[in-house]
């Protein structure tokens, strides 16, 4: 099946993907306070454990066959984390070790999440650090070797206040360790279309990389990889959402006990923040105008209108069409945007322009949205300020060189 990314260049690819890395970390952003709110700490905590370990594991082998560095040793485990948006690059600036197949190490020079939760005081800190961290990290090494163990050597809350690096861990694989045991969302997330989702294979043809089965490296270089692998990268990533989004729902409709309308609110004021902030981020990245067409093609590139199989969508200028889709099929996001509840598309265009708008006609699953302009510009929605808390709304990237990585 085609992709929505094939027309971008390679050069805006390059710039495209870590975007679209980071866009993901955030969706934990845009939906922990409203859980928080909801249900308390104790309750958020186990919502982001399940979360990640309930789409990890599946997005993290779909990459794995996707660019040929299938394997069962710690190289691959790092390479994994390396286009996971568990870990996009430079925020979370983990730095790899590797002492053999079976023993690595790991350290983050900087942790945009830890920088996002300092401020709120070593309880938050611990929460994230070690009651969540734990087990999801296993859970992320699990898709490559159940025996493999993410074990700490330092970790916050910081001591010294100012302690660089800001974490370090060892990964070891044990052959005689037990299996780690996958929760059970997993189950239920392997069974979604998005799981099972069927994406162009990489064309070996176009000039560049077209997989990463050669020596891991310490940064990706995403300029070195064909225009057909940055394709099926950014696919995977924004599949990686997806599926990271039907983890989360399912967590939060577990506690919702039935109440459809708490499920529904907290579920679509995650979609609204994340929606603007990622919109954001798009826009500035693919240096578009702030016009209705614009601001249609920035829906039409949107994490939540892709992949091209998994949503199916048009555009026509400043109009935008979708259909019956797959992701409808599974619930997520897409069932949450339709005419009666425009808030998802809305915080997109204006995260364009504020004085845009959308009209919206036709059904819940077949409908068509129009960008208009406006004489008033709508303020910014709280989900939107709220994601917004996050220093990864606002981070930047830098050029950087990679250098590869030798096992010994």
């Amino acid at each position: 099946m085609p992709s929505r990314y094939e027309r971008l260049s390679r050069e805006q690819l390059v710039t495209l993907v870590p975007e679209l890395l980071l866009i993901g970390h955030l969706i934990d952003r845009a939906g922990m306070p409203f859980c928080l709110e909801a249900w308390g700490q104790d309750q958020m905590t186990q919502i982001a454990i399940e979360e990640w370990a309930g789409a990890s594991p599946i997005y993290t082998r779909r990459m794995q066959k996707a660019l040929g560095f299938e394997g069962d040793d710690v190289p691959t485990i790092f390479k994994g984390m390396q286009l996971d948006i568990g870990a996009p690059p430079q925020f979370m600036d983990f730095r790899y070790g590797v002492t053999d197949p079976l023993h690595g190490t790991f350290h983050l020079d900087h942790c945009g999440a830890l920088m996002d939760v300092e401020p709120m005081g070593p309880s938050m800190v611990k929460n994230m650090c070690h009651d969540i961290e734990d087990p999801t990290f296993d859970a992320t090494a699990v898709a490559t070797n159940p025996k493999a163990r993410v074990r700490p050597v330092h970790r916050p809350p910081r001591v010294p206040a100012d302690r660089r690096p800001h974490c370090a861990w060892t990964v070891e694989i044990d052959p005689d360790s037990p299996d780690v045991e996958a929760i059970p969302a997993l189950a239920v997330n392997e069974r979604s279309h998005a799981a099972t989702l069927v994406l162009d294979e990489v064309d070996p043809a176009q000039e560049g990389l077209g997989d990463y089965s050669g020596p891991l490296v310490d940064d990706l270089d995403f300029a070195s990889f064909s225009h057909s692998a940055l394709v099926r990268m950014a696919d995977e990533v924004v599949l990686q959402q997806h599926l990271l989004n039907l983890s989360f729902q399912l967590a939060v409709r577990e506690r919702a006990a039935g109440d459809e309308e708490l499920f529904r609110r907290v579920a679509l004021r995650q979609l609204i923040g994340h929606a603007g902030v990622a919109a954001e981020r798009l826009h500035r990245a693919l240096a578009l105008s702030d016009s209705p067409q614009d601001a249609a093609r920035v829906v039409e590139l949107h994490p939540l209108m892709n992949p091209m199989p998994y949503v199916r969508l048009g555009r026509d200028g400043e109009s935008v069409t979708v259909s019956r889709s797959p992701a409808h099929e599974d619930g997520g996001w897409l069932p949450l945007c339709t005419p009666g509840s425009p808030g998802a598309l809305q915080a997109i265009v204006r995260a364009v322009n504020p004085c845009l708008d959308v009209e919206m006609s036709g059904t819940a699953t077949d409908w068509t949205a129009r960008v208009v302009l406006t004489d008033t510009a709508a303020p910014e929605t709280g989900e939107v300020a709220v994601t917004k808390i996050s220093k990864g709304a606002a981070f930047r990237f830098e050029p950087r060189r990679s250098l590869p990585l030798f096992v010994k």
